[in-house]
Formats: C-alpha cells, sequence, structure tokens
C-alpha cells in the first residue's frame, strides 16, 4: 500500500519530468522597474499579450502575495483569452513564482518562475515555466513567451 509521503514524491517526480522552458533575457532597466513591470497591473496591462494582442483588451487584477490569486484577460486575433493563478513566492525586485491555468483549460496548471537580478547598468530575468501537460503545449507557449518578452523589452525601453 502506498503511503501518502510515497504518493507526494511520486507526483512531484512526475511533475518534474513535465516538459519546460527557461528564457534568458537582459534589460536596461533596473530590477525594480522589471519586477513593476510584472507586479503592477496598470504597469502590467501595458505590455502583456502577444504580438497580435488588440490594442486596450489587456485586464489584470493582482493580489500580489503568498497565497493571493491574479487574472489577466485579452483579446488577440479575435479570441478572448484568460489565465489566472496563485502567487507561490513572492520576493520583492527578486522573484515572483505563481501557478498559470488558461480560463479554457483549467485542469492543466504550469508552474512560472521569474528570476530578476542585478546585471551591470540594467538587469537579468530568467523566466522559467515548468509542468507542461505535453511538448506541444510547451512550444506554444515558448513562441508566445518570446513574443511577450519582446514586448516587455520595448516596454522597459
Amino acid at each position: 500500500m502506498a503511503t501518502q509521503s510515497s504518493l507526494a514524491k511520486h507526483d512531484d517526480a512526475e511533475l518534474a519530468a513535465r516538459p519546460s522552458l527557461t528564457l534568458t533575457r537582459r534589460f536596461s532597466a533596473a530590477p525594480e522597474k522589471v519586477y513593476a513591470a510584472w507586479a503592477d497591473p496598470q504597469s502590467l496591462v501595458q505590455w502583456f499579450g502577444p504580438a497580435a494582442v488588440e490594442a486596450g483588451s489587456v485586464k489584470a487584477d493582482i493580489d500580489l502575495r503568498v497565497g493571493g490569486r491574479y487574472r489577466i484577460s485579452f483579446s488577440a486575433n479575435g479570441n478572448y483569452n484568460e489565465v489566472s493563478g496563485v502567487y507561490r513566492e513572492v520576493v520583492p525586485n527578486q522573484k515572483l513564482v505563481f501557478s498559470w491555468a488558461w480560463h479554457s483549460t483549467p485542469e492543466r496548471e504550469s508552474l512560472v518562475t521569474i528570476s530578476i537580478r542585478p546585471e551591470g547598468s540594467g538587469s537579468l530575468l530568467v523566466f522559467h515555466h515548468a509542468q507542461f501537460v505535453d511538448e506541444k503545449a510547451r512550444d506554444n507557449h515558448q513562441r508566445g513567451w518570446t513574443e511577450f518578452l519582446d514586448k516587455l523589452e520595448d516596454y522597459l525601453g
């Protein structure tokens, strides 16, 4: 008979074995400004979404604390998109960890970790998205996140 502890270890191992992606980006902005772009809803709506996002369609509700929830919605290519999750770790100006689930597939929850550190006169952002259900989901998110980070770079100047 499996114990609760052995089941948890099996679940952790299964999650760790799922596809993931890591993107690294250097910004000329200070870590505080990069962090605020993710943490402040008024900043986030200025850049969040894929390249095809419809102007003015991004909405964000953020309760930035461990256990707090967020919800972000936008329209792109005529489609409404909404994602939400729960903050698992919040270290101001350094790190955010949160769950990630699209409203259309809430059972496919994944995990995002954003790490920010000073580098030269700017910042280094390491973006890690883990626990994808399959490689196709990972590849689609990699294309999307690359567009998001391009827009973040433009926003930060």
